[in-house]
């Protein structure tokens, strides 16, 4: 499967993400390492325009989250969150059922933003299948912490995800 293409505007105050395409465990590691780099720039409030993104699977949107509660651990400051701009019902839905709703500021309409963007192309990181266990892993892990009715849901996933890494860390 295809990762999801990522396009990136950053302004004086704010990030906008466009993604497009299958937002799945193949561009979790782009995803997350972006979403690190810009919070460690100093951005805090972020924009996903989901106008083309046509699915979310679980270990996107637990990566999703995780970074939610990251930025926000104790609630969200007005300046600093995630709004999730013209989410499909499909995802808005997945959202409220992982219990990861609150996490997010949902927008709709047309995306208005100042004439003062720049356009910034992120490094792709070519991840290993190391790395994309990992990030599934932490992903499905940051899930269950969220919601314990996730935990029924991803145990096995995390699980078999969980034994795969050790394996994989003893054959390097």
């Amino acid at each position: 499967m295809s990762p999801a293409n990522l396009s990136v505007l950053v302004g004086k105050n704010f990030v906008c993400i466009k993604i497009v395409g299958r937002a799945n465990f193949a561009s979790s590691p782009d995803f997350k390492t972006l979403l690190n780099e810009l919070a460690q720039k100093g951005y805090g409030h972020f924009i996903l325009d989901l106008s083309d993104c046509v699915l979310m699977d679980s270990t996107f949107l637990g990566v999703l989250a995780g970074f939610g509660i990251k930025l926000n651990p104790h609630g969200a400051p007005a300046e600093r969150g995630i709004e999730l701009h013209n989410a499909t019902a499909r995802v808005s839905e997945l959202l409220e059922n992982l219990g990861a709703e609150h996490l997010f500021k949902a927008t709709s309409g047309a995306l208005q933003l100042p004439a003062d963007v720049e356009s910034c192309t992120p490094e792709p990181v070519n991840p290993t299948h190391e790395q994309i266990t990992r990030t599934s892993l932490e992903a499905h892990q940051a899930l269950m912490a969220l919601n314990p009715d996730n935990v029924a849901r991803f145990k096995d996933v995390t699980q078999f995800l969980a034994e795969d890494l050790k394996n994989l860390e003893k054959s390097c």
